[in-house]
This record gives structure tokens, C-alpha cells and sequence, in this order.
């Protein structure tokens, strides 16, 4: 049984549930049909009525927009696309005032090739910010410097003319990466970091840290004989084993040195930074909490991103995600972001979605929510010649573009889905699913999984157990069957959920009554076998559910 976290001293951050927000695609206000930030001010009160604590905000940040932000050319400013300084710190206070805290995105590996710091350092060798970032000279027939591999396909090399060099660029060869082994470098990323702290902010989501740190000798990597490497094809990326690009022992000193920069803000209001962490070794995973739990606050858990439909899968991970934690971190959950496909879609259908957020929203840890997966906005089809993604130009036939589950947020049944004005051009279509797939209409629906993630989401809060209590499984092994206990101050809860769609009969030990709280079907339990309304006390030890349901209920 894992330890529990004391609802009286957890950190907002452990209480707390995060949810995604995509700025290009939540509501454009402008009728330029890119998103801004003055439509995320415009829909705070629906996130406050839905009950989310934080909002992660992906890029806003000056940028030339090769990958979408990600690529950044002035990381104290706003891209006015989005709006300004003074949009964002009024979004910053909005939200304080409904009960919300702000993240934003830090991008340390790289930055624009626009960067006033990259356009210096390409002027000549000697350039004061040379040594920002990571240059080599040529292997002697004019080859790069190594086999490494940019995940966006190609080498991750890029030749400079001028200065008779490669430079590295982990991503595209628009995103130069910065060297962390340069004192100065890590200075000015910190000064960034202080920079939005001071703004509010409530902390980090730190993007993709881990090639921060390579090998200093820049040996060749492995060939990876077990293609792929992560859950998804990644074309060239999987050919080889990211050995030494990535993941250096020295990251762990640049993460202490971000939770330095933190906890100078007081231990009255903590800040937070979590980690875009793709690590499935989860000793591995684990070592970035820090051996004195000094690193990162959580790296992100994406096990179940890539994990089968079974109710087996999932408890062994929950397993091996607990028996890692070193003693006294927090866990956390994922099962959808801007990089992978829809929940909806890839789980296939809306009733495995419920069952997918009740999972979510009952485990022990901090879930993240991406937006519009409380609708279960599936994937959008993107024609080949509409693809807007650069990742699916530069590694085409495989179908790793990120376009489908990056479009526009469904508010409601008019044209344009409600994301623009009618006679705007959304920058991703909106799909067909919008007609009765929105928030007005759902929201107007007692049974709709906008409602349902409305319901769960109110218990999380209401109820210790959930947000901090103890996780206990009681049937682990079945392909269909998930049920474990969460208990605190007495109390203790059973959820159980049926992965298959077909009914499933589950017989439990240690438990005798409860109550029922919630079904994912939202009916109040009729069907689940003993007849009673959801007020009546239910024998458990003979649990029938329907298929594709999910269930909580309080303990007698």
C-alpha cells in the first residue's frame, strides 16, 4: 500500500489538477483564426465551473513559429499573436481570482535560430555567445560530427557556412540547441525562469530536458536492433539508441540548479516545475525526483500513453510507477497532450474515454487533463496538403504528424465550432464532430462525458482519499477487471473498472458494502445487478459490470 500525502500540508500542486491548454487552438478572439490569450481570459470561468486547479500554457513566446513556438526567439516577451506582456499578467491575476494558477512552458534545450544569442554566435568563432550553443568541426571527409539523429529526422547536424562548423539542433535545424556547459548559459535560463516567477507564475512544464546534457566526447550512439524506441514510430530518431545524446549523469546538476532557482520563492508559495520526461525505465525515470528529492517537483509519467487497452496493463504500471517512487515523491498521470493522438481515438470509442478518465482522475497523483478531451474530442483528419506540422514533412509516410489533435477547441454548434468568428479561417479545421460535440451542447447533457469529467473532478476535490489518500489494488491481473482502494482519515473508496466491452462479473475479498458515488454511464447504477438506486448500500463482494463502466463507491 502506498503512503498517502497529508491533505493539510500537500502542496497546491499535489492537490491539484492540471489542464492543458494549447494556446493556438482554444479561442481565437482577434478573427485572425489562431488562438490568444485573450480567449483563455475569456474562458477561465469555464475552467473554474469544470474544476481545474492549474493551467499549463503551451508557448506564447516570440517566435518565427517553425515548430510552433517551440522554437523561440525572445523568451521575456509575448508573440503578438497571442497578445503581450500585459494580456499575459492580466491572465496570470483573472486566474488567481478563480481559484487557478499559471504555468507556462520553459524551453531550455534549444532555441530559434532567430535568437539574438544564435544570430551572434554564427557571425564568427570568436563571437561572445560562440559557446552558447554546441558547434563541432567536420570528420575529415566533410561528414557531421557524429551518427546522431535529430527526432525530427536527418542528422542532427546542421553546417554553417560562414563559420565552417556544424551546429547541433536536436529538433529542426530551426532550433539550435543551447550548451548547458557554459556557466553563462545556465545563468541567463535562470534569470528566464525568474523573469515569469516574478510575473506570478506558478511554475514550469519543462520541455524536453533530457537532451540538455549529452556525452562531452559526442560519441556515436548505438544502432537499436528493437525498433522503435518509444511507444510510436519516430522514423530515423528509432534507428539508433539515444545513449549519448540525451540523458547525461550532468542533468541531474541542471535540474538541482532550476529547483535552486524555485525554492528561493519561499516555501509560503511553492513553485513547480515538472518535466517532459520520455524515460519508460522507470528506475530511470524515478532518478530525476532526485536522490533528496532536490530535482524535479514531478517528471511527467507517460506510461499509460503507450500501454494496451487491458485493465492488466494499466495495474502493472500503476505497480511499477509506486514500487519507484523514492520515498516521499508524488506521483503523477498523463493520457493525452499536444504529441499523441486523442484519447478518444485512440482508444476507439467514447465509452472507453470514461472509463480512461475515471482512471485518470482517481489514481494516487497529479493528473493532467489536455484540453478537450472532457468533450472526447477525437482526432481530426488532416489532408497531406493541409499538414501544418513539421514533423510530418520532415518524416512523411509514417503518420507521425501532431495536426489531429492539435485543432481547435469545440465551444459550441456555429460555424467555426465557436473557436472563431464565421468568417475567420481557423488554422486547423475544427472536423465534423462539432455539431453535437461542444461544450454548450454537452454541458446541457446530465450524461455527457463533459459531465461526467464535471462529476469526477468535484469528488477529487471533495473527497481526501482521492486527492491524497493511500492506493491499495485489489484485483491487478485480470485483462478486463481494474479495482483498487483509495483511503484517507477513515474513509475509504473502490474503484472499479471494467476495460471490456463486455459485461464483467468480479468477485472481491475485503470489502463487503458501499455506496455507489458515480458510474461512468451516469444513470445512477440501475444495471448493475442488485437493483438498488445509487443511494442504496451494494454488496461487493459479487461486483457485475456493464461493459466499457467504471465505478466509485464509499465503503461501509
Amino acid at each position: 500500500m502506498s503512503s498517502p500525502s497529508n491533505a493539510a500540508t500537500a502542496h497546491w500542486w499535489q492537490r491539484g489538477v492540471v489542464y492543458q491548454v494549447y494556446p493556438r487552438s482554444f479561442l481565437d478572439t482577434n478573427g485572425d483564426g489562431i488562438g490568444d490569450l485573450r480567449g483563455l481570459i475569456a474562458r477561465l470561468p469555464y475552467l473554474a465551473w469544470l474544476g481545474v486547479d492549474v493551467v499549463w500554457v503551451s508557448p506564447f513566446y516570440p517566435s518565427p513559429m517553425a515548430d510552433f513556438g517551440y522554437d523561440v526567439k525572445n523568451y521575456t516577451d509575448v508573440d503578438p499573436i497571442f497578445g503581450d506582456l500585459g494580456t499575459f499578467d492580466e491572465l496570470v491575476a483573472t486566474a488567481k481570482s478563480h481559484g487557478i494558477r499559471i504555468i507556462v512552458d520553459f524551453v531550455p534545450n534549444h532555441t530559434s535560430h532567430e535568437h539574438p544569442w544564435f544570430l551572434a554566435a554564427r557571425t564568427a568563432r570568436t563571437s561572445d555567445k560562440r559557446d552558447f550553443y554546441v558547434w563541432a568541426d567536420a570528420r575529415p571527409d566533410g561528414s557531421p560530427p557524429n551518427n546522431w539523429v535529430s527526432v525530427f529526422g536527418g542528422s542532427a547536424w546542421q553546417w554553417d557556412e560562414a563559420t565552417g562548423q556544424y551546429y547541433l539542433h536536436t529538433f529542426l535545424p530551426e532550433q539550435p540547441d543551447l550548451n548547458w556547459r557554459n556557466p553563462e548559459v545556465v545563468a541567463a535560463m535562470h534569470e528566464v525562469m525568474r523573469f515569469w516567477l516574478d510575473r506570478g507564475v506558478g511554475g514550469f512544464r519543462v520541455d524536453a530536458p533530457l537532451p540538455m546534457m549529452k556525452d562531452p566526447a559526442m560519441r556515436d550512439n548505438p544502432p537499436n536492433p528493437g525498433r522503435p524506441t518509444f511507444h510510436r514510430p519516430f522514423g530515423d530518431y528509432d534507428t539508433l539508441i539515444p545513449l549519448h545524446n540525451q540523458g547525461h549523469p550532468d542533468i541531474h546538476g541542471i535540474f538541482r540548479g532550476f529547483r535552486q532557482v524555485l525554492e528561493a520563492y519561499g516555501r509560503e508559495d511553492p513553485r513547480v516545475a515538472i518535466g517532459e520526461i520520455y524515460e519508460f525505465d522507470w528506475s530511470a525515470w524515478a532518478s530525476y525526483y532526485g536522490v533528496d528529492l532536490d530535482e524535479l517537483h514531478m517528471p511527467f509519467n507517460f506510461g499509460l500513453l503507450g500501454i494496451a487497452w487491458k485493465a492488466s496493463a494499466a495495474a502493472r504500471l500503476v505497480a511499477d510507477i509506486e514500487a519507484s517512487l523514492p520515498t516521499g515523491a508524488w506521483p503523477n498521470y498523463v493520457l493525452g497532450n499536444h504529441d499523441e493522438p486523442r484519447i478518444a481515438s485512440r482508444l476507439g470509442s467514447e465509452a472507453r474515454a470514461r472509463v480512461a478518465m475515471m482512471l485518470l482522475l482517481t489514481l494516487r497523483g497529479t493528473p493532467t487533463l489536455y484540453y478537450g478531451d472532457e468533450l472526447g474530442m477525437p482526432n481530426v483528419p488532416i489532408a497531406p496538403e493541409n499538414a501544418r506540422d513539421p514533423f510530418e514533412h520532415r518524416v512523411p509516410g509514417l503518420g507521425v504528424g501532431r495536426d489531429p489533435e492539435r485543432t481547435p477547441m469545440l465551444w459550441d454548434a456555429s460555424p467555426n465550432a465557436g473557436f472563431c468568428a464565421p468568417s475567420a479561417t481557423p488554422w486547423l479545421p475544427v472536423g465534423d464532430a462539432y455539431t453535437q460535440r461542444n461544450v454548450e451542447t454537452l454541458r446541457a447533457d446530465p450524461r455527457s462525458i463533459l459531465t461526467l469529467t464535471r462529476t469526477l473532478l468535484i469528488l477529487r476535490r471533495q473527497i481526501a482519499a482521492l486527492s491524497g489518500g493511500t492506493y491499495r489494488a485489489l484485483v491487478e491481473g485480470d485483462d478486463d477487471g481494474f479495482v483498487y482502494l483509495r483511503e484517507a482519515a477513515g474513509r475509504r473508496y473502490l474503484v472499479a473498472l471494467n476495460f471490456a466491452d463486455t459485461e464483467r462479473t468480479l468477485t472481491l475479498t475485503g470489502v463487503a458494502e458501499g455506496t455507489l458515488l458515480v458510474s461512468t454511464y451516469l444513470d445512477g447504477g440501475e444495471s448493475l445487478g442488485d437493483g438498488g438506486g445509487s443511494s442504496a448500500p451494494r454488496d461487493l463482494r459479487t461486483l457485475r459490470l456493464r461493459p466499457d463502466e467504471g465505478c466509485i463507491f464509499e465503503l461501509a
